[in-house]
């Protein structure tokens, strides 16, 4: 009997995991097919008008925030862990801080600055005494702002990548060059930095993805990519087949970002393997130590600092009020979306994992890497990929029972936030998968074999053994998935119920007509809680850091 019910939990396992799977491949194909079988006559008016602006803008964004990235994450990584000058330790934390916000607040903050409206030009014509004609500005709203933006709060991720880099490397092979005579910066050049390259690589293409994926920023500051111009589609023009045909182009460039991400990441181990020799920290003095210092302190200023308070300021002038009613329901709603994607996302990543764990072979893998595409997609893409066959089968539905019972079912599936809340699920899982594996590393398979011996199923194991040692690592995955969904845009604009809006929604519409002292108050609430996990980040860099000083 007990073989009968371990089989049957096997099985259980087996099928969920299998559905799982399918889940996250869904909208590739519903986005594959919606395309294919779109009418060719609104592929050719993409073709003829619009589709060579979409890819010129969006390849021209990505290849600026790439290379703003890589210049700012690796020089900084670089400075904080080749050499040491004042407050290094505190700064080598707060060069984390930008990520927990999202570039579309940026967008609204800076804006509010500079802007011919703003502040800075308001000053400039008062103080010089120009007219409005008279003197030119950089205008923020451009393909250029825009870059800025995702540049100030990207650049972490290649700037965590290096610095692990950096840490990882022997100080033989440096001081070889040294001994050679090559100064520092050419030993940097010729040495530290190839050794670091895949790893700085890594971190370049994770920028590329979530740069494709952005849609507040570009939307606001009307710069037309193909995350914009899917939105165009579907909401102004109502063509679907032009969104999914769009929604095509970007998946597969999305894709081949997430290949050669992998491809890189596999490839970085060789920058990151254990220093027998670490290398010293070349102490910098005059003005050396403080050129360190403002070179450092640039990006966290305008990242985190100068918009801060220009959106407290923002928010005190305006007139929207947390505890109303109106905002209180924004709040709930948001927070309800969030708590049920990130506890159903970790239950995926653990149903996958386990699965993985309990029966090895391709199918596991094939479903682990299913899983993991949705990183790389954007929001946006998987929206319209599920969108487009649940729509159709919540029409044939209540066509059905029209005809035949007299019953209208409605919008069974597109008309509630259940499929909102699975396109999170797939758009995040490889977080949650990426937290659930660093922790189930440290449980061996003899304590797996021991509670099997105890007369434990494959269930039975993951309630007793595994969930009990996972816990720290699931709760982290719960609360970046949490932040993660708080933040996501152009998936909760598509497919929200009708009059169900979350924050980032009422900022988005608040700065879309210019009301960007009110958009400034959620903007805030969004940035302040995802400063959560940004303060587990950083208390993890202050112990790697603490760990290296010791040793």
């Amino acid at each position: 009997m007990k073989v009968i019910i371990h089989k049957m939990a096997h099985r259980s396992l087996m099928l969920s995991a299998l559905a799982l799977a399918v889940l996250c491949l869904l909208p590739h194909l519903g986005v594959l097919i919606a395309a294919l079988t779109g009418t060719s006559e609104t592929l050719r008016h993409l073709i003829n008008t619009v589709l060579a602006g979409y890819t010129w803008t969006t390849a021209v964004l990505v290849v600026l925030v790439g290379l703003g990235t890589c210049a700012v994450g690796t020089g900084a990584a670089w400075l904080v862990t080749m050499t040491e000058f004042p407050g290094r330790r505190w700064i080598e934390i707060a060069l984390v801080i930008p990520l927990a916000f999202p570039a579309y607040v940026l967008a609204y903050a800076y804006t509010h600055l500079l802007d011919h409206p703003g502040i800075v030009q308001s000053t400039l014509r008062a103080v010089m005494g120009y007219g409005p004609r008279d003197y030119w500005f950089p205008e923020i709203r451009s393909l250029g702002g825009a870059a800025i933006m995702l540049i100030l709060v990207l650049y972490p991720y290649v700037y965590l990548l290096a610095r692990t880099a950096f840490l990882g490397q022997s100080a033989t092979v440096f001081h070889a060059a040294r001994s050679l005579g090559k100064t520092p910066m050419q030993a940097f050049w010729l040495v530290s930095l190839p050794m670091a390259r895949p790893a700085i690589a890594a971190g370049v293409l994770l920028t590329a993805m979530e740069t494709i994926a952005d849609f507040g920023t570009v939307s606001y500051f009307s710069v037309q990519t193909f995350a914009t111009g899917i939105y165009t589609s579907w909401f102004s023009m109502g063509d679907r087949a032009a969104a999914a045909q769009l929604s095509l182009g970007l998946l597969a460039f999305a894709l081949l970002l997430a290949f050669m991400e992998r491809f890189t990441r596999g490839n970085a181990r060789y920058a990151a393997a254990k220093a027998k020799t670490p290398l010293e920290r070349t102490l910098l003095s005059g003005g050396q130590a403080w050129g360190a210092v403002a070179l450092c302190l640039l990006p966290v200023l305008l990242g985190v600092v100068i918009p801060t308070i220009a959106l407290i300021v923002m928010g005190i002038g305006s007139e929207q009020n947390l505890l109303s009613t109106r905002y209180l329901k924004f709040i709930s709603n948001t927070v309800t979306l969030a708590l049920i994607a990130s506890g159903l996302t970790v239950l995926a990543a653990i149903v996958l994992g386990a699965f993985q764990r309990s029966f090895g072979g391709k199918l596991s893998e094939a479903s682990l890497y299913v899983a993991r595409l949705g990183y790389a997609v954007p929001g946006g893409v998987i929206a319209v990929g599920l969108l487009v066959p649940f729509a159709a089968f919540d029409n044939a539905l209540d066509t059905y029972m029209r005809a035949n019972f007299d019953i209208s079912t409605g919008l069974l599936f597109t008309g509630s936030i259940w499929l909102l809340v699975g396109a999170y699920m797939i758009r995040f899982l490889a977080a949650a998968l990426g937290a659930y594996e660093g922790g189930v590393s440290t449980i061996t398979t003899n304590m797996d074999s021991a509670a099997r011996v105890l007369g434990k199923g494959v269930w039975g194991v993951i309630g007793r053994v595994h969930l009990p040692i996972l816990t720290p690592s699931l709760l982290t995955a719960a609360l970046i998935v949490f932040v993660d969904v708080m933040k996501e845009l152009p998936a909760t604009l598509i497919m929200r119920p009708f009059n169900y809006d979350t924050l980032a929604v009422q900022a988005f519409r608040l700065a879309a007509d210019e009301r960007l002292e009110g958009a400034a108050v959620p903007s805030l609430v969004i940035a302040g809680i995802g400063l959560l996990p940004v303060i587990l980040l950083c208390r993890k860099v202050g112990k790697d850091a603490a760990k290296l000083n010791s040793g």
